[in-house]
């Protein structure tokens, strides 16, 4: 994944990402246009697809509501990377395929524009207009397998006979 960097800082939370009068949506394009809107209400105008998400610390912190990942995928944001996640933003993002990556104190040393580079095989994040490499916290391999086929929904109708026989 290489995408230009979006930047927040610590405990972004829920309503933050999207706040609560447009929990009525369900569209994922309806919700993508109001992503982000409690920090910046032109960010869904500004974000292209494929760009990333870096934050400090608890991104996702707040409400259990699964409205705030799919905003973020919604819009193209192709992957969050943050010091620490909420727990229940995490799992929700996985379950629907929203790739998310913990760097230890990446946001001291990623600017806002920066492009950066991410190849979670190689377990780097680099910075490609500092050449600063970061190493990734690795991800167990069943939620790769989840994110990699887009979400649980598809990586259970992909893999139900396997799991059927364990």
């Amino acid at each position: 994944m290489k995408g230009k960097v979006w930047k927040f800082g610590d405990d972004v939370d829920t309503d933050i990402i999207i706040p609560g009068r447009y929990l009525v949506l369900r569209d994922e394009k309806e919700l993508a246009a109001c992503v982000m809107e409690g920090c910046d209400p032109e960010f869904s105008k500004k974000v292209k697809k494929g760009d990333i998400i870096v934050a400090g610390k608890n991104f996702g912190c707040g409400s259990s509501r699964e409205h705030a990942p799919i905003a973020i995928k919604g819009a193209g944001i192709s992957a969050v990377v943050a010091e620490s996640f909420a727990r229940i933003f995490y799992r929700n993002s996985i379950n629907i395929g929203l790739p998310l990556i913990e760097v230890k104190e990446i946001s001291q040393h990623i600017s806002e524009g920066d492009i950066v580079d991410i190849n979670i095989d190689e377990g780097i994040l680099k910075d490609l207009k500092t050449n600063e490499e970061f190493e990734i916290k690795p991800l167990p391999d069943f939620m790769l397998g989840i994110m990699e086929e887009g979400g649980l929904i598809n990586f259970l109708k992909n893999h139900l006979e396997e799991i059927k026989d364990e």
